[in-house]
């Protein structure tokens, strides 16, 4: 690559590495070396094709595109995988809404990886519907209904625990 490639591709990684991983976060359901796995290979994946990214319209969302489809992908060929366990670390990170998240990441971890995809995409990026379904190679009518089946399946999973949590 050249210098003013590379330039512009490690300008690109210092500004986006922190969404992405915050992405990659939530899709993991809260698994930290997941999701800097994820990032990583999202970053490798970019950088192979930075000619291509650079001149898309929106070298963002191609980014994320690629973040999903890698998770998705990963999901698919794992046909085993590391159990997480119920012990909690002993230091909790700090906050009023810590409680909050690790049940709301708890229920995500739950729910098929494409359900967390459309749920991450939809409500936590803000992306369109037409937005989503480009990324996911879905219909715009796909998208809609599984993202409603999805959060019909959190409200199920979260139960009355996420009014417990938000009234404290």
């Amino acid at each position: 690559m050249k210098s003013a490639q590379e330039d512009a591709y490690l300008e690109f990684v210092a500004s986006r590495a922190k969404a992405l991983y915050r992405s990659a976060y939530v899709l993991a359901a809260g698994d930290a070396h997941l999701a800097e796995d994820l990032v990583q290979e999202t970053l490798s994946r970019v950088y192979v094709h930075w000619k291509r990214v650079i001149g898309a319209d929106n070298p963002s969302a191609y980014a994320q595109t690629v973040l999903v489809r890698t998770f998705l992908s990963l999901r698919r060929r794992r046909s085993t995988g590391e159990r997480p366990v119920g012990n909690m670390p002993d230091s909790a990170a700090a906050g009023p809404d810590t409680a909050l998240r690790l049940t709301l990441l708890d229920a995500l971890g739950q729910l098929p990886p494409r359900d967390r995809a459309v749920l991450l995409l939809r409500y936590w990026e803000d992306r369109s519907i037409e937005e989503t379904a480009g990324m996911l190679r879905l219909s715009s009518s796909a998208v809609r209904s599984q993202g409603t089946r999805a959060l019909g399946r959190l409200r199920a999973l979260l139960g009355d625990s996420l009014s417990d949590l938000v009234a404290h």
